[in-house]
């Protein structure tokens, strides 16, 4: 039996995102697409334009956008909102491609292009206006996206919305052009935007970045006009800002996110949802948040129903609403935290309280954290003491974040270290990885062999916290975040155990009468010896299994030593010639 099985087919690659006789090929690296959606006063809502013209977006698309593109009425904004939403694509258009593969493989898994989901990055104008039968000027810029670069498209549209409600459709033409000239976001780069005579200088992350390290010194280039104007992060928010009236709630919220409980946040408005959404799902990195959630979620959305069937148990997912229409809705969810617009006790931010589910009342518009929910670790009183202080003090809130966001980052690391280390000894020794066997299998992972190995290397030696760290272990071992976290080492576990057994195979060329077993380097030659006393079936299975292996490499982008799958395809073309004609020709077209 030859033993060079491997999963996955050929399939036709698409060109690289940066080639630029693609069509638009730099601009969506970038954007899907973007959108203009004004008030129709009989349709209501609706999209006045879809821009570059040639994007297909489904109807339940579009209908989607519109009623998340707009606050609902309640929440009474009025002049220039900016907020955040994400959706779900439609069944039938999700597909793989070369750019998203290549752009994935080494961007943070915080950070990797949406398969699934876009992201909407909302510039909203309200203003009264006599010459609209209504009242007033309603409308929203919308940039529609699959990456999560959420302070980049705020501060693009920071830019580009207030010149565009002026000048309309050729000012919308105009920046997609230039965003269309943009290099292709690719981490690891310092890259410069040029965007209506404003440079944004932005670097790429890459998942080789230390987590939490001081963030690399961007210099503008010589001689470039205008100067550049340097976004310190394309996607961190103002942590301290989310999080001012819940600080003594912290760990719960830590926790909640981290076991992808089902959570609303209730906020007075879209921009403070969506903020806070997308902060809380931020707390747990770099772990990566594997459940859904929705920044912005309204009635119309559609899956209302799908989230809110009290037939069943609430999905793992967490919304941000503002309709108190959703209080009724969501009274048999089991956590649920109400904000109001943030008051101030004497100096400090008023705290909000936990109250019993209970107490959730549509009439009361109390804030507050509404959940039995009892937390595994004690709360650090050392971490709101200093941040609280820190208010008092005035201190900035670029200080107060970094302050929270360095903390959130070690409990996180504290968690997820001794998991990276059991999962690391689970991986087969280099040495087990032979040329003519199939590659061995990472060990499964046993939950209570890895529980007996907290004593000696718990997250008790790195995080002063005191609690049930175990009994959190255990719910997270139930949670979508483990599987989701698990699924992707494992992958990347296999996929290095696929590209030790390629090199093997290309170091490992020598031959005897039965098998290849030595791990003497040695010219191809010695290998089409092999072959002298092999039938044809034998050796056309090689070359079928060999290249096999040579595709789902080249699919999978994996990262081998440099000449490896050339020398690998070297290898097969050397075999094929010394088959009879038609075979060659069959394989050469295979």
């Amino acid at each position: 039996m030859n033993p060079f099985d491997g999963s996955g087919s050929p399939r036709r690659e698409a060109a690289d995102g940066g080639d630029s006789r693609c069509p638009w090929a730099r601009f969506s690296s970038w954007l899907e697409c973007v959108c203009v959606v004004t008030f129709d006063l009989e349709l209501g809502q609706a999209i006045e334009l879809v821009y570059p013209q040639d994007v297909k977006l489904t109807e339940k698309e579009k209908t989607s956008i519109c009623y998340l593109s707009f606050p609902d009425s309640y929440s009474g904004c009025l002049g220039d909102t900016q907020f955040s939403f994400r959706l779900r694509q439609s069944v039938g258009r999700r597909a793989a491609r070369f750019r998203e593969d290549a752009y994935n493989r080494d961007a943070p898994v915080t950070l990797q292009m949406e398969a699934s989901h876009f992201f909407g990055y909302v510039y909203f104008r309200q203003v009264k206006d006599v010459s609209v039968k209504r009242g007033y000027f309603q409308k929203s810029l919308v940039l529609v996206s699959r990456l999560p670069y959420t302070h980049l498209f705020h501060s693009l549209l920071h830019i580009v919305a207030p010149e565009f409600f002026e000048k309309l459709q050729p000012c919308l033409e105009a920046v997609c052009n230039e965003i269309d000239q943009w290099p292709s976001p690719v981490p690891g780069l310092t890259l410069n935007l040029p965007v209506m005579g404003v440079v944004l200088q932005v670097r790429i992350p890459s998942k080789t970045d230390k987590p939490g390290g001081s963030p690399v010194r961007q210099t503008a280039r010589e001689g470039l006009l205008p100067a550049p104007t340097l976004l310190p992060s394309i996607h961190e928010l103002d942590l301290f800002r989310c999080f001012q009236s819940v600080l003594v709630h912290l760990q719960m919220l830590w926790e909640l996110v981290l076991l992808g409980e089902p959570l609303v946040v209730m906020a007075p408005s879209p921009t403070v949802s969506s903020e806070t959404v997308l902060a809380l799902i931020s707390s747990i990195s770099p772990l990566k948040f594997c459940c859904d959630f929705r920044p912005y979620f309204t009635v119309h959305d559609n899956e209302f129903r799908e989230f809110t069937t009290r037939t069943q148990a609430p999905p793992n997912v967490v919304l941000g609403v503002t309709n108190p229409f959703f209080i009724k809705t969501f009274q048999n969810w089991p956590h649920v935290v109400r904000l109001g617009d943030v008051r101030m006790a004497g100096d400090l931010p008023k705290q909000v309280k936990v109250k019993k589910l209970s107490k959730l009342k549509t009439l009361d518009t109390k804030p507050g954290i509404y959940t039995a929910y009892r937390t595994y670790l004690h709360k650090d009183k050392l971490l709101i003491k200093r941040l609280l202080k820190g208010i008092q003090r005035k201190r900035p809130s670029e200080v107060q974040t970094a302050i929270l966001r360095r903390h959130l980052l070690e409990l996180t690391q504290s968690f997820i270290i001794p998991l990276e280390r059991y999962m690391a000894s689970l991986m087969p020794l280099q040495r087990s990885v032979t040329p003519w066997k199939t590659p061995p299998q990472v060990r499964p992972f046993s939950q209570e062999e890895f529980m007996s190995t907290l004593d000696h290397t718990g997250p008790q030696l790195t995080s002063v916290l005191k609690g049930d760290w175990m009994g959190l272990y255990r719910k997270f071992f139930r949670s979508p975040n483990f599987d989701g976290w698990y699924r992707h080492r494992h992958k990347e576990m296999t996929q290095k155990l696929e590209s030790l057994h390629l090199e093997v195979i290309c170091d490992a060329t020598t031959v005897d009468s039965k098998h290849l077993v030595n791990l003497v380097p040695c010219p191809p030659q010695d290998l089409l010896r092999w072959t002298k006393d092999k039938s044809e079936v034998e050796i056309v299975d090689l070359v079928l299994k060999l290249r096999e292996k040579l595709i789902k490499a080249r699919r999978q982008q994996l990262q081998v030593k440099d000449g490896v799958l050339n020398k690998l395809d070297t290898f097969i073309n050397s075999i094929i010639r010394t088959l009879p004609g038609d075979l060659q020709t069959v394989l050469s077209t295979h």
